[in-house]
């Protein structure tokens, strides 16, 4: 699809930090917007009143998605395991399920979803997430393998998907879109590190190029020194 095939996308979380900056370049890059999210988080899009449509409600409501998406052609999705009520998957499934036939759909996780196996992490990465998703599920903030669930479905489906795996976030200035591999553990994603503002400017660019239909690239930082040193063909 190129730039021209898309001219109207849906934002599912739209309130987030991740959610505001989907908003914000999708805006710049003169698309009609529509964004989701909960009630209570509406306010959060206040500085957009004017520009952007809004349907609030539970973003893993099917029925809630399903008006949101009508007539879009893209679908940004910030895939968040709140809860224990399967709110990643449940939000995944109902993208899946209502958007038109042909539509991007781009959806946002970390570097701890893997798609085939091969990615590489270290001791410390993995414990880390053990450790978050057993502190998460006992205090009943946050379901990290129901985000694991929810790309599962994902990349099961036959849709025109791609998987955005953000390394470390940020915040602070743009600079650029950033650099890709198919796999954690590869030297150019070393750094671990990518501005909040540039993961989202990668899933907004992500629409409209077809060379990542049915990718997940992990991304980090342009300017990170591991991104550096590849691109000047130095080993990290």
């Amino acid at each position: 699809m190129g730039t021209d095939g898309v001219k109207k996308v849906c934002i599912v979380g739209a309130s987030g930090k991740l959610g505001q900056y989907l908003v914000r370049h999708a805006l710049e890059r003169g698309y009609e917007v529509v964004g989701v999210c909960r009630e209570r988080s509406v306010p959060k899009l206040a500085a957009f009143e004017g520009r952007i449509t809004v349907v609030p409600g539970p973003t893993n409501d099917p029925e809630v998605i399903r008006r949101a998406v009508e007539g879009c052609d893209g679908v940004l999705t910030v895939l968040v395991p709140w809860g224990v009520r399967q709110y990643a998957s449940g939000t995944a499934q109902a993208v899946l399920d209502h958007a038109r036939p042909g539509a991007r759909l781009v959806f946002s996780c970390g570097w701890h979803i893997t798609r085939d196996g091969r990615d590489t992490y270290s001791w410390m990465f993995r414990a880390g997430v053990r450790i978050a998703a057993w502190l998460g599920k006992l205090v009943r903030y946050v379901e990290i393998d129901d985000q694991v669930e929810a790309c599962r479905r994902v990349f099961a489906s036959d849709t025109r998907w791609t998987v955005v795996r953000g390394s470390t976030l940020e915040e602070g200035e743009s600079q650029g879109l950033p650099v890709w591999s198919r796999h954690v553990g590869d030297p150019v994603l070393a750094s671990d590190l990518t501005r909040r503002v540039d993961f989202a400017l990668f899933m907004v660019a992500a629409l409209t190029d077809d060379a990542l239909v049915r990718e997940a690239p992990a991304i980090v930082g342009r300017l990170t020194p591991s991104a550096l040193a590849h691109a000047f063909g130095e080993h990290v």
